[in-house]
């Protein structure tokens, strides 16, 4: 820390202060964010979650949202952390939990980066594929859109008919779909 000389309000002399950069200061949000199971979740890093997990006094922090409305399971999915998802999932994570402003779910945000694993593998633990959230997207709209092929099979196979699902701009998941490979796979259902 740098000491700087400013001039006291209470004294009519020269003290030393120590400032900090206000860049350099966590928020108690952020804290809590480091502290809690999100980041270990978001940075793959299944020791430091099962570490946390086990220690945890408090049943239901494998559930507990972050500020966002986040759970550890949504970080996991969206980066494609399998082991951390089974990990996560095996302590009794939420599948179908859904963030407070958007409504995703952790299938919406791994459909979303293609994360076709962790697609399959919420879906084998009964993730709800025609789901929609506060845009009236579902997964599969998630993935045609940013052009995840794999995944879109994948979910297309578990619910053929979430292909005449419209969200709330009236569109399907073909007609947001980017690719032609996309297109011409929703299209043949």
């Amino acid at each position: 820390m740098a000491a700087s000389r400013q001039n006291c309000e209470d004294h009519n002399h020269s003290c030393y202060h120590n400032q900090t950069n206000p860049s350099l200061h966590q928020t108690l949000d952020e804290l809590e964010f480091e502290r809690g199971i999100w980041s270990a979740a978001l940075a793959g890093d299944i020791e430091d979650l099962s570490n946390k997990l086990r220690s945890s006094r408090d049943a239901e922090a494998v559930n507990k949202t972050d500020k966002s409305g986040y759970t550890a399971l949504h970080y996991a999915s969206r980066g494609g952390h399998l082991d951390v998802c089974e990990l996560l999932i095996s302590h009794g994570a939420n599948v179908n939990s859904q963030t407070q402003s958007s409504q995703a779910t952790p299938l919406h945000r791994a459909a979303y980066m293609g994360r076709t694993e962790v697609v399959t593998l919420l879906l084998h633990h009964g993730a709800n594929v025609d789901q929609m959230d506060c845009d009236g997207m579902t997964p599969l709209h998630k993935a045609s859109e940013n052009g995840h092929f794999e995944t879109v099979r994948v979910l297309l196979k578990a619910c053929p008919k979430a292909v005449n699902v419209c969200d709330k701009k009236g569109r399907s998941p073909l007609e947001v779909a980017k690719t032609k490979e996309i297109i011409g796979m929703v299209v043949k259902r």
